[in-house]
Parts: structure tokens; sequence; C-alpha cells
């Protein structure tokens, strides 16, 4: 059970202090609100459900890293920028995947009702 309770801290503490997070969060609530309103089927559920998690997961790992990364030295660091930006790079890779899905999934439903 402490290990639930951290985790949702952790989870919290992601939410509050970062602004990509944030972005996230209202991206999330953007697409479920659009797959409630097209009545999309529990297939297109399980996608778009995999593609949310995909993209909070890498951006908690990538906060993780950077905080990590920020406590081993203040002053710059090439090899440590290139840890950021390589974590950095795997948000964005789940990002872009999220969109495709999105896309993917959303954009006939959507189609299905306005055309």
């Amino acid at each position: 059970m402490k290990s639930f309770i951290y985790a949702v801290h952790g989870l919290r503490s992601l939410v509050r202090t970062e602004h990509n997070a944030q972005l996230h969060l209202a991206a999330s609530v953007a697409v479920i609100a659009t797959g409630f309103l097209l009545k999309i089927s529990v297939d297109d559920w399980r996608w778009i459900a995999l593609a949310i998690t995909l993209v909070w997961i890498a951006e908690a790992f990538n906060t993780a890293i950077e905080e990590l990364c920020d406590r081993v030295t203040t002053e710059f660091d090439p090899a440590i920028g290139r840890v950021k930006d390589l974590a950095a790079g795997g948000v964005l890779l789940a990002s872009i995947g999220a969109a495709i899905i999105g896309a993917l999934t959303l954009g006939p439903a959507a189609a299905d009702i306005l055309f």
C-alpha cells in the first residue's frame, strides 16, 4: 500500500511541477472527451488508452532522469546534456506515436459524423 501511495504522490508532483505534464493532462482529457463524444468502440478505446499511457510513462521517466541529472551536477556537462536530450526524445517519440494513434482512431469516427 505504501508503494501505491508513493506512486500517486509522484504522479501528483509530476502534474503540479512540470509544464509538459500539464499539457499532457489537457491533451489526455481532450482526447478522452472526444472519444466519448464520438462514441468510439471498445477496440478504439484500447488504442487511445495505450497511447495516453505511453506518453505519461515517457514523461514520468523523462522528468525523473532530468531531476537525477540536475542532482548530480548543476554545471553544464555534455554527457548529462545528451542523457537529457535522449530522454526528451523518448517523450517526443511517444507523443508523435500517440498523435498518430489518435488521428487513426478518432479521425474516421469524426469523419463519419461530419460527412
